[in-house]
């Protein structure tokens, strides 16, 4: 009960501030807009990939949650924040990390959380991104994300024939850590 007296004390101040600042009523109350939020998601995104193409370790992991997961095109890609730091530093030291450009985006949300995919441009060819949004410190951050290689239809057989036997071996690897 303390805590919503405190949250309700919080409000009232600031609606105070607010309207004697001369902001109205409906600015102070008013919910993000839909466009804007996912404006705002959109750029936190593509500054996320502008800091990987300018190797800006610093500011590509600012954008990212501290429980942040990077999930690759590898299947022994799955990185939590930490590890996905020590992985990737040599390659941001080096000032050759990756760069992504987005073809085409689709974001969603709902009050707490954006989530979105993306086609991109990529050293590798078109490939899809995948990820979650969550807000934190104050500001919009990626909490995860999964980076796939996209492969045309009509070439899924001889994909499927040239990581056969890697798959095989990955498979069985990762049945015996269940048991």
């Amino acid at each position: 009960m303390m805590f919503v007296k405190k949250i309700r004390s919080y409000f009232l101040f600031g609606a105070i501030v607010g309207l004697s600042m001369g902001l109205s009523a409906q600015e102070i109350l008013a919910p993000t807009s839909e466009s804007s939020l996912i404006q705002k998601a959109a750029k936190v995104i593509d500054a996320w990939h502008l800091a990987a193409a300018d190797a800006d370790f610093d500011q590509y992991f600012s954008l990212m949650t501290k429980q942040g997961v990077f999930v690759g095109t590898d299947a022994t890609e799955h990185w939590e924040n930490k590890a996905f730091k020590s992985f990737s530093k040599p390659y941001f030291n080096a000032g050759k990390a990756w760069s992504f450009t987005s073809l085409e985006r689709h974001i969603y949300h709902n009050d707490t959380t954006v989530w979105f995919d993306e086609l991109l441009d990529t050293q590798m060819g078109i490939c899809r991104g995948s990820g979650v949004l969550e807000f934190e410190e104050g500001q919009w951050k990626i909490a995860h994300y999964v980076l796939s290689i996209a492969v045309p239809n009509d070439h899924v057989s001889s994909l499927l024939e040239l990581k056969k036997a890697q798959d095989s071996i990955s498979i069985v690897r990762l049945k015996g850590l269940k048991n």
